[in-house]
């Protein structure tokens, strides 16, 4: 698709307009003096690709794998498109934050990145809307767009891919005992789910009946099944009725081993994936999430399928997902802004989660499907899920206390299968340490 006909709307690049926002806060627009949303809707203003010809823009990237090249083929269209110069710099994960924080620091914030979480960088984000306009967000899903939405709805970074948390299970196993395998358009609850992996283990010998991450991002896929969260909206909102309904399964399991007590104890406060017990065929059934498809279609020597999400109060799986943002202190925001909508159009944003196994943030790809070079059934089943996956969710992984609460999940866990507390008291505890965390952030 040629862009070079169409004039790019990148309101307040102007010099007229820039003085607009010479006075706001970063991640702020002009409003009333207590920090309000603008009661006039934000002027966005219409320039043409021309102008950006000759400049040059920085990208901090960090892979998980092939959307590399993905993205790599992205930017040299964006380049040729629009006669400038994308300067990728692809860091490792692990050294992502503290990297854009020195730099930050030291006066030489990157155009672009790519984040996880907004978490450490939402008051250095530049704000979009002014440069796409107030109606850019309506493109994407609600719930992935709430997490890069500011409190004044200040598009702070656009979602640029999902996973999705769900079930794998082995298809070889529940065949050979005989035991249903679930519908996707219509879902077992967890209970059942619970029941046809002690089936299959009973019937094949296999070590254990389900295997499952340990992390509290997929313990709280077992939470959403039975509506709640732990945070939302900047507010402690663990229901303790509904998230010891939900934990009590585990724990049995981990108590007469039919889920590996020793792998969950055993990789101590870190995370640990299940996926090598369930290549073994030690576990028919295995909760982690579609990141796992690529690798398994490579590894697994045997007939495996992803599962739809159970249903309880709830249905669907607990996301994840990548943002791209600007920094307001870009040389070149209205470039930034652009290169941002220019990676998401609809046919970039399906090649490249395409390509990275990922699952699409734009509404309508999310409707209209998205197709994979391999595993399209799979991938239909998560794109299923996505649809039924509730908002609270979205709500939970986006908000800035998510990440130290899964931490306090799993370590209160930890606690329970070890045989040190309740479940009720770590429930209590946890809800405590939340509610900490949340006073602290605020």
């Amino acid at each position: 698709m040629s862009f070079t006909s169409r004039r790019v709307r990148v309101g307040l690049a102007a010099v007229g307009t820039i003085a607009l926002l010479a006075a706001c806060a970063p991640g702020e627009v002009e409003g009333d003096d207590d920090g309000s949303a603008p009661d006039e809707p934000v002027e966005v203003e219409e320039f043409d690709p021309a102008d950006f010809a000759g400049e040059t823009l920085s990208y901090v990237y960090f892979t998980d794998g092939p959307d590399e090249q993905a993205t790599r083929d992205i930017i040299a269209d964006f380049e040729e498109e629009y006669d400038v110069t994308v300067n990728l710099e692809v860091l490792p994960y692990a050294d992502l934050i503290t990297s854009v924080q020195a730099r930050l620091s030291g006066g030489d914030a990157p155009d672009v990145v790519r984040l996880t979480s907004l978490t450490d960088f939402r008051l250095d984000l530049l704000d979009l809307r002014p440069y796409l306009g107030e109606d850019y967000a309506d493109e994407f899903l609600p719930g992935p767009m709430g997490g890069a939405t500011g409190d004044n709805g200040e598009v702070l970074a656009v979602p640029s891919d999902l996973t999705l948390n769900g079930p794998f299970i082995n298809v070889d196993l529940f065949e050979e005992a005989g035991v249903d395998i679930p519908d996707v358009e219509d879902p077992w609850t967890f209970e059942e789910m619970i029941d046809a992996a002690k089936e299959v283990q009973d019937a094949t010998g296999t070590a254990y009946a389900m295997a499952m991450d340990k992390s509290g991002h997929r313990v709280s896929t077992v939470l959403s099944y039975y509506g709640t969260a732990m945070v939302g909206d900047g507010q402690m909102t663990l229901d303790a009725d509904a998230a010891e309904e939900a934990l009590q399964p585990l724990v049995d399991m981990m108590e007469e081993d039919t889920m590996p007590r020793d792998f969950w104890l055993g990789a101590g406060s870190r995370y640990e994936g299940a996926n090598e017990v369930f290549l073994a065929q030690d576990a028919p059934v295995y909760l982690s999430g579609n990141w796992q498809v690529g690798q398994f279609a490579q590894n697994a020597d045997f007939d495996w399928m992803a599962a739809p999400n159970p249903c309880e109060v709830e249905c669907g799986g607990f996301p994840g997902g990548k943002y791209m943002a600007a920094f307001s202190e870009s040389d070149n925001p209205a470039l930034a802004a652009e290169f941002i909508r220019f990676v998401n159009e609809p046919e970039n944003q399906a090649d490249f989660v395409a390509a990275g196994g990922f699952l699409p943030t734009r509404a309508d790809l999310a409707e209209d499907g998205v197709q994979y070079p391999d595993r399209q059934e799979d991938m239909d089943t998560y794109l299923a899920d996505l649809v039924r996956t509730p908002e609270f969710g979205y709500a939970a992984n986006g908000d800035p206390a998510f990440a130290a609460s899964a931490d306090e999940l799993v370590s209160e866990l930890d606690e329970v299968v070890a045989g040190n507390k309740e479940l009720p008291e770590a429930i209590s505890d946890l809800q405590d340490s939340i509610q900490a965390l949340v006073d602290e952030l605020n």
